[in-house]
């Protein structure tokens, strides 16, 4: 493994810690290294903060061996004056002449400029190490950015026999499942319910039983059913409820407010909505021990690519992605 294929892991490592604090802003892990040895480091903290190369710049103690240091950052470093000012500026004056890049940032003020800026000022500026796994990293905000909708989620919980649910409510998670989901939740900035879900279940749609910050609610009432005593309309979290809006039209209101990802819970005719306009990047599907015999049944996924199945108590949970 190469220097610099090791560093920028660390950058990766670094930019993860940033996970419910950064966005909407890219999580973003930088490293300085002099003569093979580290001597800062840093990450984005969280929205509006300090990024991680000011982080990883004032970290370092000993200031004079900047001039020779190498930064390894897993994005594009900023070119413009946004909540705080350049990075590129920042590390142009610090004296660093050797910038390493995982890739580049596909927000429109940045998109190369940032680059740009450090060659032009004389660096040496290497772009593309780890450039796959730092895409991935921020998978929601270059969705956000390129396709103009945030990344979107399904998640539903099913029997073994593949109904999603009956006439009455059924449990099909058990406690750790259901910390699980709540973890999920705290790592999406919104959470879509339909109105079946909405009266039949009455769920919060919070992150109680995970550390994060609740996701925006969101549900549809087309008709003007759903009561003010639902636990959604409780005053604890902000909502928005759709009325007559396409998937299109949803999608497109969380794009203008700035909504970088969506999860979408349920019910089965809003989820296979979804999966059928093509509109879904990663699905979570959770598979209970037991037979239902009738019911609702389970969407079914197209174009879907298994990612990975874990076993937790004999709950199954296959995460897929939307191949594209």
């Amino acid at each position: 493994m190469s220097d610099d294929i090791k560093f920028m892991r660390r950058c990766l490592q670094l930019a993860r810690c940033g996970e419910t604090g950064a966005p909407p802003n890219p999580m973003v892990g930088a490293v300085i290294v002099c003569d093979g040895r580290i001597i800062g480091e840093g990450f984005h903290r969280r929205c509006g903060g300090p990024h991680a190369e000011v982080n990883a710049i004032c970290s370092v103690k000993e200031k004079h061996l900047l001039s020779r240091s190498t930064i390894y950052v897993s994005l594009e470093p900023c070119a413009h004056y946004g909540k705080t000012p350049p990075c590129a500026d920042l590390i142009i004056q610090s004296g660093i002449r050797r910038i390493v890049v995982g890739c580049t940032d596909p927000f429109a003020k940045v998109n190369g400029l940032g680059i740009r800026k450090l060659q032009e000022a004389g660096c040496e500026v290497q772009v593309g190490i780890l450039e796959k796994e730092c895409r991935e990293l921020n998978r929601r905000f270059f969705t956000f950015h390129q396709k103009h909708r945030p990344w979107i989620t399904l998640k539903w919980a099913q029997s073994k026999d593949g109904f999603i649910g009956k006439r009455e409510r059924v449990v099909f998670s058990n406690a750790l499942t259901q910390t699980l989901v709540h973890r999920l939740r705290a790592r999406h900035q919104a959470i879509l319910v339909g109105t079946r879900t909405a009266l039949l279940d009455n769920p919060t749609l919070t992150t109680r039983l995970w550390t994060g910050p609740n996701p925006l609610r969101l549900t549809i009432d087309r008709h003007g059913i759903l009561p003010s005593t639902l636990h959604l309309k409780d005053g604890s979290t902000p909502i928005v409820i759709y009325t007559q809006e396409s998937i299109e039209e949803i999608l497109a209101d969380l794009y203008a407010r700035g909504i970088q990802s969506l999860l979408v819970e349920g019910g089965a005719e809003l989820l296979q909505s979804f999966i059928d306009k093509g509109f879904w990047d990663e699905a979570r599907i959770e598979t209970a021990p037991f037979c239902l015999g009738e019911g609702v049944s389970a969407p079914i996924l197209k174009d879907e690519q298994l990612e990975s199945k874990q076993n937790y108590g004999g709950q199954i949970i296959q995460q897929y992605r939307h191949k594209q």
